[in-house]
């Protein structure tokens, strides 16, 4: 056991929602989306698929966390 009394707690983001291709099943950020398309699809077809669902997030991404400065702890809080 640590000896840290986690005095330096860092709020840590969520992570961003999830988009899934409706095509090839990529998994992507919104904010990774350049240019609104797929760009596996793009990539590999040629094609400009802008067919995306929302991914829901695992119940452990929904939890608040802290990191500690000193000793680099993740504390999850429910």
């Amino acid at each position: 056991m640590s000896s840290c009394r986690h005095l330096h707690l860092v709020l840590l983001p969520r992570p961003a929602k999830k988009l899934r291709c409706r095509h090839c099943h990529l998994t992507i950020t919104a904010g990774e989306l350049d240019g609104g398309y797929c760009p596996e699809c793009f990539d590999a077809l040629g094609r400009k698929n802008f067919d995306f669902e929302e991914v829901d997030a695992p119940a452990e991404d929904q939890k608040t966390r802290y990191r500690c400065e000193d000793c680099g702890v993740i504390i999850d809080v429910d």
